[in-house]
């Protein structure tokens, strides 16, 4: 089957999905194969396994004839040790051991670097440095919260700008910051220049943009209390680069609103990613419910780390009832009673599992879904993601 005609597919019924109440499979061969595909976006709460599914998918893509690229917020820095790479930066690096005729780059997201790169491309080179050098701006680059998010779009921004001018890349993977909301890094352009064009910020800052009519004697009480309580050098840095970044305001938001667009855009997908877990499977829904409110394209919903069924076997309620009749009968008995009771946890667990997975599909019906078996081994190798591609894309 030729990957056009898969990519027709779209989503499937199988098993796997059958089980959980779901009415269709994620088809993830479908996805990575449509060639107007080009971009994937992983998102989901922190510690699901965005990262690993990230690279997962972008290897499998690649080994199917697919130029890619992964860009991960992972401070883990777990997608360069599993793709053998010494280490990973602001700058897209080949991955070695890539199978048949795709390539695969993949990089770090550097939230200072990318900063600066924006900077010293929207400003003459000696308003660039000015910026640069303003301890004020080291500060916001560093460390501001919704700069990593933000940054996060901007990098996605100049990939897409790279790949189409170069034609380096057909499919570019985001693998979102691990935030307290996945979806932060859709607020985080509209938080970040708010802070900056904040009326607060004008305020502190009006000295530096020169309006004399400001300068009355309730700014001078305002600017004389904000100046004891954080330092009039803290203050003039604050002027001295709000006055050197006013006239990029305009590019930042114009550049945050294309991204934007190019993330709701035909040729995008996003995949929520979740654990089992209550808490999980319900920011999950709150992701799909966001997206939606946004018009961004909901792919499906991967959950991994799934508990594996023991099988048929005994039910938990019969496993648990053996245990307690070989109570008292010898070590024999206690070995075959523990494992018995391990059998039971295993199934209520998988039970447990199974009704969030049906819960999920009750609401969402329409939401294609993968679910990955937990390994016995964490994923630390190119062999780790392939198997976890392979698990993916054979959800029937």
């Amino acid at each position: 089957m030729t990957p056009a005609s898969r990519s027709r597919r779209g989503a499937r019924v199988g098993p796997l999905a059958a089980h959980a109440g779901m009415a269709t499979a994620l088809d993830t061969d479908a996805l990575i194969d449509d060639p107007d595909r080009r971009i994937i976006v992983c998102c989901g709460a922190g510690g699901v396994g965005k990262t690993t599914t990230s690279a997962a998918i972008a290897l499998r893509a690649a080994e199917r004839g697919r130029n890619v690229v992964v860009l991960t917020i992972d401070p883990a820095r777990r997608l360069a040790q599993s793709m053998g790479i010494e280490a990973l930066d602001n700058t897209p690096r080949p991955v070695p051991g890539v199978a048949e005729s795709g390539s695969l780059d993949a990089m770090m997201l550097d939230m200072k670097r990318t900063f600066d790169e924006v900077v010293e491309s929207q400003a003459s080179p000696a308003k660039a440095q000015q910026i640069l050098n303003n301890p004020f701006y080291i500060a916001v680059s560093s460390s501001f919260a919704g700069t990593q998010e933000y940054m996060a779009m901007e990098k996605l921004g100049q990939l897409d700008k790279d790949a189409r001018k170069t034609g380096r890349w057909d499919l570019i993977v985001v693998d979102t910051p691990p935030s307290r909301s996945a979806l932060d890094f859709l607020d985080a352009p509209e938080r970040l220049s708010s802070f900056l064009d904040g009326r607060f910020m004008r305020l502190l800052t009006a000295p530096a943009r020169g309006p004399a009519r400001m300068m009355t004697a309730g700014f001078g009480l305002v600017t004389n209390a904000v100046t004891k309580i954080i330092g009039a050098q803290v203050l003039r840095d604050m002027q001295a680069f709000v006055a050197a970044f006013d006239t990029l305001f305009g590019g930042f938001r114009a550049r945050a609103q294309r991204t934007f667009e190019l993330l709701q855009a035909s040729g995008t997908a996003f995949l929520v990613v979740a654990a089992p877990e209550q808490d999980a499977m319900r920011e999950a829904a709150y992701f799909v419910e966001r997206l939606r409110a946004e018009r961004m394209p909901l792919a499906g919903l991967v959950v991994n780390r799934a508990s594996p069924d023991p099988g048929e076997g005994l039910s938990a309620n019969a496993a648990m009832a053996a245990a307690e009749k070989l109570r008292g009968n010898g070590e024999d008995a206690a070995l075959a009673a523990g494992l018995l009771k391990l059998h039971a946890a295993r199934k209520l667990m998988v039970q447990r599992e199974v009704r969030l997975r049906r819960r999920f599909a009750t609401s969402h019906p329409d939401v294609p879904t993968a679910v990955l078996p937990a390994l016995p081994t964490d994923v630390h190798d190119i062999q780790g993601l392939r198997r976890i591609g392979e698990l993916l894309a054979h959800q029937d």
